[in-house]
């Protein structure tokens, strides 16, 4: 128990030496994972029984060489391919925001600088060292949880990409 309220007290203490900003970084990495461990667990789990669905639906069809079982199979590959690509747009935008929440701490972190600096001359290094840590600490939250969530998006990607390229293959037209 002791743990959990020094583990929370660290994590309060974090956000107050980040600023407001870094609190909003945290909420929007936090959803970003959320989407992205969605992802993993729909490919990895939900994806292979819908697949098999798709593929038994196309071998069960009594006709497969016209234009019209064509489109058919198309189709089918189309839907698998919007499955598998939900959320993904999202997930791509929340990493483009986060090095921009990162930036916008920055610009506070450094407004307040001014602002000490303003207030108590230039001499004092001791005051404006909170304003400087509220300008890095969410610039680089928001590096850290980009960078985290190209890598994940860009595996989701090729991964959702092959598994059409996979489904396209197993469906073969009868000629």
């Amino acid at each position: 128990m002791v743990l959990l309220i020094d583990s929370i007290n660290a994590i309060r203490d974090f956000l107050d030496t980040g600023g407001q900003v870094l609190l909003v970084i945290g909420v929007l990495i936090f959803a970003m994972w959320l989407l992205i461990l969605e992802r993993f667990i729909y490919f990895f789990n939900g994806f292979r029984s819908y697949k098999q669905g798709v593929k038994t639906d196309w071998i069960n069809r009594s006709e497969r060489n016209s234009w019209n079982a064509e489109q058919i199979r198309e189709a089918m590959i189309s839907r698998a391919g919007m499955r598998l690509n939900t959320n993904l747009s999202l997930i791509n935008v929340m990493v483009a925001l986060c090095p921009l929440l990162g930036l916008l701490g920055t610009v506070t972190g450094m407004i307040e600088v001014f602002d000490v600096m303003a207030i108590t001359g230039t001499g004092s290094a001791r005051s404006m060292a909170s304003g400087v840590s509220k300008a890095t600490i969410p610039t680089m939250a928001g590096m850290v949880g980009a960078l985290s969530g190209v890598f994940a998006s860009t595996y989701l990607q090729r991964k959702a990409k092959r598994e059409v390229e996979l489904l396209q293959d197993s469906m073969v037209l009868d000629h």
